[in-house]
């Protein structure tokens, strides 16, 4: 009764939204929001200086270097050329940093608005690496794999207590093969966040319950593993909301389901009845480095930075590809649940390790490649 409770009192917050909140579609490259606009919600505002350690007017400061950071990054990456080696968010300096093999392009950069860092290999050769390494069947004791703009290298993440594995030391080795390495461990392997069906969160399909993540035109979006395309699909309070339109795990964790049945959608993460809900106007990507939050029907607001993109995630059920890695932690029935940088949608949540007592790591499919797969429109304020 609790988790209905909740559900029902965000739900009346968005019912309010209703009458104005179903303007004409935004595509998912939104421009970013006019200067004159709150750069968040007090809800995310909240979350950040509590997981962040921050004063509001400090929270409100990294919202705004952020967003100049995310602006500059296509225009950063356009001036180093065939130099690039990446790119990521410095909270300490409030600055994007570009990564470059040729120093010659360093004022040129600069001069765009990013600070520069020397480096041995540019993105094209290491997203190469990365190529190859996917392509190598990988063992249980390996977590995850991604590019690493800073350290010009591909990590590979090993189980700490798996590191001396015969097959894990067979894979690092073939990866050093493949193009510059760096291994790192992690206390745990990742793991779905799906689980068994809890009475009144937002919905359902089998035994299994999941979260909503962000309203397109139509439906909305969220993680593959939740659901198989045509399994129907149950709200909060047991009546149909739709089916699965679309489904892909492993490989991808990405899924679309349709509205119908008198549910319908709106520009909005909720806040489940404890913080205000959040306006989504737009999909732009954070760097990496950036703070971004999330939102699920298990542990509600919970926030963190951006770690790594691209990586590799190798679950039991098998790998899956171009994920987000965050420092946030999340719980079994947090799947598929938003994330959310600012006011700007940037995934779903898949899967980690850890939980929200002890902390943990999330990764998330980014919302972008999610609405291109499958032609769909983000439903924006």
């Amino acid at each position: 009764m609790r988790h209905a409770t909740v559900l029902r009192t965000g739900l009346s917050a968005i019912l309010l939204l209703g009458a104005w909140a179903v303007a004409g579609p935004s595509t998912a490259s939104a421009a970013p929001t006019d200067s004159t606009e709150a750069p968040a919600s007090a809800a995310l505002l909240t979350a950040m200086q509590r997981d962040f350690g921050l004063t509001e007017g400090e929270a409100v400061a990294r919202l705004a270097d952020e967003k100049a950071a995310t602006a500059l990054e296509p225009k950063a990456q356009r001036a180093a050329g065939s130099a690039f080696g990446g790119s990521w968010f410095d909270a300490k300096t409030g600055k994007l940093v570009v990564a470059i093999t040729n120093a010659g392009k360093a004022e040129t950069v600069r001069a765009a608005g990013a600070d520069t860092r020397l480096v041995e290999h540019s993105a094209k050769q290491l997203d190469a690496a990365k190529a190859r390494i996917d392509a190598l069947p990988a063992p249980s004791g390996v977590s995850s794999w991604h590019v690493d703009p800073a350290t010009s290298s591909i990590v590979v993440n090993v189980v700490a207590s798996e590191q001396r594995d015969n097959d894990v030391r067979s894979f690092v080795a073939k990866a050093r093969e493949a193009g510059p390495v760096t291994v790192e461990t992690t206390a745990e392997a990742p793991q779905t966040f799906a689980a068994g069906t809890v009475g009144g969160d937002p919905y359902y399909t089998g035994n299994v319950r999941c979260s909503i993540g962000f309203s397109v035109h139509g439906g909305f979006v969220t993680a593959g593993h939740c659901g198989g395309a045509g399994q129907s699909v149950r709200g909060w309070d047991g009546s149909a909301i739709g089916n699965f339109q679309g489904s892909s795990f492993p490989g991808n964790d990405y899924a679309w389901v349709n509205v119908a049945n008198g549910w319908w959608t709106v520009p909005v993460v909720i806040g489940w009845g404890t913080v205000s809900d959040q306006l989504v106007r737009g999909s732009n990507e954070a760097p990496i480095g950036a703070s971004i939050c999330r939102s699920g029907s298990t542990t509600h607001w919970h926030c963190g930075n951006v770690l790594a993109k691209n990586e590799t995630v190798n679950y039991s059920q098998g790998a899956v590809h171009q994920m987000t890695k965050t420092s946030v932690c999340a719980e079994g029935g947090d799947s598929g649940g938003s994330f959310i940088s600012g006011d700007q949608a940037q995934g779903v949540t898949s899967g980690g390790w850890g939980n929200c007592s002890g902390g943990g790591e999330t990764w998330y499919q980014p919302v972008n490649e999610i609405l291109n797969r499958y032609g769909l429109t983000l439903h924006t304020a």
